[in-house]
């Protein structure tokens, strides 16, 4: 039986959907208002339905699902991803990129090709890759950018000519936390602007939100910079294992501005993930807290800290002003380390440390699933194209209040504070679990217009609704990184703000940047990617590393262009060239720049990333992804919470066999056979029916990374493993 298009849907329907009767007829009298028809474009009649909010946030999911999926439901034969969300001039003309294009578009792209910011963006933005001095120049100057010295140039390509990716801003000098704290007229940031809010959890959640001004920051930053300069040395290198708190982004700030560089650790760290770091960084000091408090549990950190650290712990209260643990001798509580900056007879005032654009300010790690993790420094350019990325591909702008749960243990907790306070935003701050009802209240309270998450927590505030009943409809948009999108579950998320778009960011610490993005200029499709970032050129390279000719649709290792502003030269305790350049071909007389992901490119020109170079299987000669077969597996069966699939190579060198680890939602039962046959079968309808499921494991949960990424290669070895043993039975 064919499945009903929109136009058949009746009251049942949407009572079955979860709607009521009452509710249930209103609905169909607006649909039947909109004169839709059958044979209309689907993306046209979800256009339609969105741009007259007729599906409100309030509605059960299971509506927005019936009516997302009936309009859709051809669309598995269409070569281009559904798309969901449409910028229309008007809004295109508001947001960063596209009021610089109107001001600059016709004089840098010719009266005559330039357009609107809509139809002119793929020109503009390849002006961006092959101008990109020209594009620099400009953006400097949309930024909270100010130089005690300022570039001899934008780029110098023919000094070092070892340094693939080129020399930027040289001679420039400058404090990049300087910038942050000092007020602008472009961006708008006065000093009475507030640069700050947060909540603590469990303390204040039905109080007002506390606000902290750009004057009153700077104050704070000034007293710790002073007690940093009198307990460390200029070019120190200072890690904080903390939540990202109110005070974490002080002394991240105040580190900075006292001229010595962050050490990024995450608070989730075991003793023995901290001491490698603050042994690979050479760190003299670490900023901790006594306990970690979330989701109404106390977890001990400063012990953690203790076992891994010899060197001066300074400790802060996660409640109070006093700590909770006993210190050791050489340790300072936050009290007594303030104090040791107030001989200044002026505390709360300090005289930046200016430094060269190529100072080390940050000192971040890759994941290290194998040995140790790479140690990545971000001198002063990275900051600077961080912020040029949100500014472009996120549209932060002065007023806007973004929140985005992270740590500054990871690249996003840097990346957020950056976007803030290089464009004039409003950082948004919970002291506590993003899972709860109070994370999201708080987003509510704080009229948050910017919501940054990661997949899996999407998936948690989905399956748990702990967000029933809230309001999100300021969000203006929603950023994605760190993990492949679920389909439904972004459709739950932008439902949330009348399908506002959520700009998926796909990057990496050593670019200090994405390389694709969403666009806020362009058409959205759910979990999908819609152009590179702005500057950024790539190839997509098949088996052989040759590259695919431009636009052309394929699936392939991607290769990046060399020259990019804030990217990587080099690494604490790996060779840069190596792990980045060697091996990789030349094009168009530049040696590509290694990723590691495998891409799919679609017409229309929309990306989707489907894993790792590593993540690849080999099925029967056809070469696939495991992000491709998950997508399709996860909405296999309603009791999957979520899957991942290897490809496990047999004893007798066979063909790979697929094999599909699952984790089921709370409360849900189900057996391996029977999830097997629904794979199998989903695979067979949507991808290749040549394709088949040899085995299914349900588990109680993944192997991940410490930043949440899953570790297929260890479910892959563990699989291995079995089928060796039962192989030598």
């Amino acid at each position: 039986m064919a499945p009903k298009s929109i136009t058949e849907l009746g009251v049942d329907d949407f009572v079955n959907a979860g709607l009521s009767p009452v509710e249930a007829n209103q609905f169909k009298e607006l649909l039947l208002s909109l004169s839709l028809s059958s044979g209309d474009d689907p993306a046209h009649t979800w256009r339609r339905i969105v741009s007259r909010r007729v599906l409100k946030p309030s509605y059960p999911h299971p509506l927005h699902q019936l009516i997302y999926y009936t309009i859709y439901s051809n669309h598995h034969s269409s070569p281009t991803p559904p798309l969901y969300w449409f910028p229309s001039i008007e809004q295109a003309k508001r947001t960063n990129l596209g009021r610089f294009m109107e001001a600059h578009g016709s004089e840098l792209l010719g009266a005559s090709s330039y357009k609107d910011p809509i139809t002119s963006f793929p020109l503009f933005h390849n002006f961006s890759v092959q101008h990109t001095e020209v594009y620099w120049s400009l953006i400097l100057k949309e930024l909270s950018i100010s130089f005690v010295q300022p570039p001899n140039r934008i780029l110098d390509t023919s000094s070092n000519p070892s340094k693939h990716g080129g020399t930027w801003l040289p001679g420039s000098v400058l404090n990049i936390a300087d910038c942050c704290l000092q007020p602008s007229s472009r961006p708008n940031k006065q000093d009475d602007s507030v640069a700050i809010v947060w909540r603590v959890e469990g303390f204040d959640d039905d109080s007002e939100v506390n606000r902290m001004t750009l004057k009153q920051l700077r104050q704070q930053v000034m007293l710790v910079a002073n007690a940093i300069h009198a307990n460390f040395s200029k070019g120190d290198a200072i890690a904080i294992d903390m939540q990202m708190t109110v005070n974490a982004v002080i002394i991240y700030l105040a580190i900075i501005l006292a001229g010595c560089a962050v050490v990024s650790i995450a608070d989730s760290f075991a003793p023995k993930e901290i001491a490698t770091r603050l042994r690979v960084s050479n760190a003299k000091g670490i900023f901790t807290q006594d306990f970690i408090s979330g989701g109404g549990r106390k977890i001990p950190l400063y012990s953690r800290v203790t076992e891994a650290a010899e060197c001066k712990v300074i400790v802060l209260p996660v409640i109070g002003d006093d700590v909770a643990v006993q210190l050791r001798e050489q340790d300072l509580s936050w009290k007594d380390f303030l104090s040791s900056g107030s001989q200044n007879s002026r505390s709360d005032d300090y005289s930046p440390v200016y430094q060269s654009i190529d100072t080390v300010t940050n000192i971040l790690f890759s994941s290290g699933t194998t040995g140790d993790p790479k140690a990545i420094p971000w001198t002063q350019l990275a900051p600077i194209r961080s912020a040029a990325d949100g500014w472009a591909a996120i549209d932060v702008q002065a007023g806007d209040v973004y929140s985005w749960p992270t740590n500054l243990g990871w690249v996003m907790g840097p990346t957020v504070l950056y976007h803030c306070f290089l464009t004039g935003a409003t950082l948004a701050l919970y002291h506590g679990s993003p899972q709860s009802r109070g994370f999201g209240k708080f987003v509510q309270d704080a009229g948050v217009t910017i919501l940054g998450t990661v997949p899996s927590l999407v998936k948690s505030w989905k399956s748990t609704r702990c967000m029933e009943g809230l309001d999100w409809t300021k969000i203006k948009l929603f950023c994605s990184t760190g993990e492949t999108s679920n389909v439904d579950d972004d459709l739950w998320l932008s439902s949330k703000s009348y399908y506002n778009p959520i700009i998926e960011v796909c990057g990496g610490t050593e670019l200090a940047s994405s390389y694709i993005a969403g666009s806020p200029l362009q058409p959205q499709a759910f979990g999908a990617f819609s152009t590179a970032s702005m500057t950024t050129g790539f190839v997509v390279l098949d088996e052989n590393g040759v590259p695919y000719p431009e636009n052309v649709p394929c699936v392939g290792e991607v290769g990046l262009f060399p020259l990019s502003l804030g990217a990587s030269d080099r690494l604490l305790n790996a060779d840069h060239d190596e792990v980045y350049f060697k091996g990789m071909p030349v094009y168009k007389g530049k040696v590509l720049r290694r990723h590691g992901d495998i891409i799919k490119r679609m017409v229309g020109g929309y990306i989707i990333v489907q894993g790792r170079a590593d993540d690849t299987m080999n099925l029967g000669g056809i070469k696939t992804s495991s992000v491709e077969i998950e997508r399709v597996c996860d909405r296999a069966d309603e009791c999957i919470l979520e899957t991942a699939a290897v490809g496990v190579a047999t004893a007798n060198r066979g063909p790979e066999q697929l094999v599909i680890f699952v984790v089921l939602k709370e409360g849900y039962n189900s057996n391996a056979e029977t999830l097997r046959m629904k794979f199998s079968k989903a695979i067979q309808s949507n991808l290749n029916p040549l394709f088949k499921v040899s085995i299914v494991n349900i588990v109680p949960e993944f192997p991940r990374t410490s930043s949440n990424k899953i570790l297929r290669r260890v479910m892959r070895d563990q699989m291995k493993r079995e089928l060796s043993v039962q192989s030598r039975l």
